[in-house]
């Protein structure tokens, strides 16, 4: 019996199930690698005698040491892939750990959240290809379980920070060296399994080879990366934020301890798993501009209520829009894949290299800000951003064949 198409193809889907998981399982490891950083802020900032600004400062070099290389390995990646890659990804980020770990000055602070941050660069472009290339044509879901990963390991930092760095200092940083010589095992079985299933990858029609030509003009793509960028800002602002400086904000208008606000911090941070996942299920369904409206927009009556609830209620609202806000980021990383197809690698870099980037950058103006008028000033005027989601009315609408067209 001859086997269909649509057979087939689900069968080299759950073929790719695996891998699909390894990948999202190393993203965890990756991501809670990167969040111990501003995990650390309350006890570096006491014991190095540091403002806001040199707190910001510590995120920008990390995030922009993380960006920079993004869209170069990305470019490359898509000519050359290299799943063996992030494995010497994770090397960086494991050095970087560990000069955390014993760093004696703000140099080396620096220095060393460089080191996680180039580690980070490496990783993402290549696993976003991988992840792309084993969605079987549901990108959404795809990326969404990707982002699972990420997102849950983003919100396991401050937890693990609050129960183990927290009462044992800066030096139990080196402890997670575990983990990342366990998502290293992990990508060398991730990238062994991908390759073997690649091959064995019946080759393309040329149906779906010339489905992968750009559907709109040069001037329109540019113009509707432009709005994504912005949008993808006005995100990432609203989220440095919280993952910089909500401890700050907690202890300082409530008055509760480090270790209470750094649990806030992961019941804010742990959200963005679900909207990760739902953001991605919901596009492949009802199309990446409904979600990138919502995802952003949405939030704006939540973050306008924030500065002015109590505890009980801020811990309630900061869960909602980060629920919201975090579907965002799936939505517009699978737009702009649909708006430049075959780019995947170079796609990925980009907006995984704007994420760093601009959260770094945010940060360090949230930081001077905070330094200057409060640090509850800085979320009455954070409150504000979403409204940024307005410019989503510009972007082109993709028809329904381009959202569910296959890789």
């Amino acid at each position: 019996m001859t086997v269909s198409a649509p057979t087939a193809s689900t069968t080299a889907h759950r073929a790719m199930m695996p891998v699909l998981i390894a990948l999202s399982v190393t993203h965890l490891l990756n991501d809670m690698i990167q969040s111990l950083i501003p995990a650390i802020y309350p006890i570096i900032k006491e014991a190095y005698r540091l403002d806001f600004g040199q707190i910001g400062l510590i995120t920008l070099t990390f995030q922009v040491s993380a960006s920079l290389l993004q869209p170069a390995v990305g470019l490359y990646t898509d000519k050359h892939p290299m799943p063996y890659s992030m494995v010497a990804g994770m090397g960086f980020t494991l050095a970087g750990l560990i000069g955390l770990a014993y760093a004696g000055s703000y140099g080396l602070l620096l220095l060393s959240a460089a080191g996680v941050g180039i580690g980070s660069s490496i990783f993402h472009p290549e696993a976003t290809r991988m992840a792309r290339n084993a969605s079987g044509g549901q990108h959404g879901l795809a990326q969404g379980i990707f982002q699972v990963g990420g997102q849950t390991g983003g919100a396991l930092g401050p937890l693990l920070a609050a129960f183990i760095i927290v009462p044992r200092g800066q030096g139990s940083l080196a402890w997670f060296s575990v983990a990342a010589l366990v998502a290293m095992m992990l990508m060398v079985w991730t990238a062994a399994s991908y390759a073997r299933l690649d091959r064995q990858r019946p080759p393309k029609p040329a149906a779906a080879a010339n489905a992968a030509a750009p559907r709109h003009s040069r001037g329109a793509v540019a113009f509707a990366i432009t709005i994504l960028i912005v949008l993808l800002f006005s995100k990432n602002a609203y989220t440095a934020s919280f993952t910089n400086f909500y401890t700050f904000y907690l202890m300082g208008r409530f008055g509760i301890s480090v270790q209470n606000s750094q649990v806030m911090l992961f019941l804010f941070l742990a959200s963005s798993a679900a909207g990760a996942l739902g953001g991605g299920l919901l596009g492949d369904r009802i199309g990446r501009n409904k979600i990138i409206w919502f995802s952003i927009l949405g939030a704006l009556p939540f973050t306008l209520i924030l500065p002015y609830a109590d505890l009980f209620w801020t811990g309630v609202l900061t869960i909602l829009i980060n629920l919201i806000m975090s579907s965002a980021f799936a939505a517009i990383l699978i737009y702009a894949l649909e708006l430049l197809p075959g780019r995947v690698g170079l796609v990925g870099g980009f907006f995984y290299g704007l994420t760093f980037g601009l959260g770094g950058l945010a940060a360090a103006l949230l930081g001077e800000v905070a330094d200057v008028v409060g640090i509850e000033a800085v979320y009455k005027i954070c409150s504000f951003i979403p409204l940024v989601g307005l410019l989503a009315w510009f972007l082109p609408r993709l028809s329904e064949g381009s959202v569910r067209a296959g890789h």
